[in-house]
């Protein structure tokens, strides 16, 4: 079940289901040029209630960002709900959503990293595509923007099958702090890590959160999938391996198509030579076309991808394809 695609005029309300806005690096500044740039793209900006209530987890009750959450999905006039920021918390709604409510009104959810656990498990439980995507705090970034909101606009604002390609240049900083003097980086682009081709539906995106669904009902079906995965800068070689493998112990993992992954974390020393390692280790992977290197993740900038959409790739020698077929 896709969402309708946005248009000039449409609302967007902006929640916290994981970490709250008063955060130190969450400034009035980075507030302000995020809610600009939406309302560039013509949409009406809107706040849930209690995005500034602030408790020793750094969020707030689960019944009020339930609240927010229900209240962005009954009301008509949103029709895109985006999340502040990440963090560490938002499984702890998975009992108690309203799914009915979500399935008949069926809206855009952006957000990655902890919100990783909202999207997929509202994908399981009704069907509704939900997006791995720009944060409203990513929104904020003065310098770097222009790739991320690209994507954005073509997964959003567009119903049309598109090519995706690899940023000129990437970033890894706290740039909330440092918005002048960003360091970025050559993008020497994606990169074949066993070659083939694959058609399928696109689940995961941050692997240690995807990985917390396990065994549970937000969980969703493998069959017929490309799993698109990234670590953050708290993860390392060997949760990375451990968590990886345990996928692979799944009854249908052997109905996953391929599998696509983006750039880590500098910090979690995570590339290319690593990731050839931790597939060469685990006979389940060895035959499955898989690709690396592509733009999500915790760098700047960041694609925008449907959790339950289409994807199609091909790596042959150095030779890679990526279209996005139904967003």
């Amino acid at each position: 079940m896709f969402p309708q695609k946005l248009k000039k005029g449409d609302g967007i309300r902006i929640i916290t289901p994981a970490r709250t806005i008063d955060l130190p690096f969450i400034t009035e500044e980075v507030k302000t040029l995020a809610q600009k740039r939406l309302e560039n793209l013509g949409l009406e900006v809107s706040f849930g209630k209690h995005i500034h209530e602030k408790n020793i987890f750094n969020s707030s009750s689960i019944e009020h960002r339930l609240e927010d959450l229900h209240d962005a999905f009954a009301d008509p006039k949103i029709k895109i709900i985006q999340t502040v920021l990440g963090g560490f918390n938002s499984n702890e709604l998975l009992p108690y959503l309203d799914y009915d409510l979500i399935r008949k009104n069926p809206k855009i959810l952006c957000g990655y990293s902890d919100i990783t656990a909202l999207e997929n498990g509202i994908f399981a439980k009704t069907g509704l595509i939900t997006y791995s995507g720009p944060h409203f705090f990513d929104f904020g970034e003065q310098i770097g923007f222009e790739y991320t909101e690209e994507y954005f606009k073509k997964c959003f604002f567009s119903d049309e099958a598109y090519e995706i390609k690899s940023s000129e240049k990437w970033s890894y900083d706290l740039w909330a702090g440092v918005q002048q003097n960003r360091i970025f980086n050559e993008n020497k682009g994606s990169f074949v890590l066993n070659e083939g081709a694959a058609e399928g539906t696109l689940l995961g995106s941050n692997l240690v959160t995807f990985h917390s669904l396990l065994g549970s009902p937000y969980f969703p079906s493998l069959k017929n999938s490309i799993l698109f995965l990234e670590e953050d800068e708290e993860e390392n070689l060997y949760s990375f391996n451990r968590n990886l493998t345990s996928l692979t112990l799944l009854s249908d993992f052997k109905d996953v198509k391929g599998i696509i992954f983006g750039r880590f974390s500098p910090k979690s020393e995570i590339g290319f030579n690593e990731l050839k390692a931790v597939i060469s280790n685990c006979p389940r992977l060895k035959n499955l076309p898989m690709i690396g290197g592509l733009d999500f993740g915790h760098t700047t900038p960041r694609l925008t991808l449907p959790i339950g959409g289409v994807i199609n790739f091909i790596a042959k020698g150095n030779q890679i394809a990526v279209n996005m077929l139904k967003h």
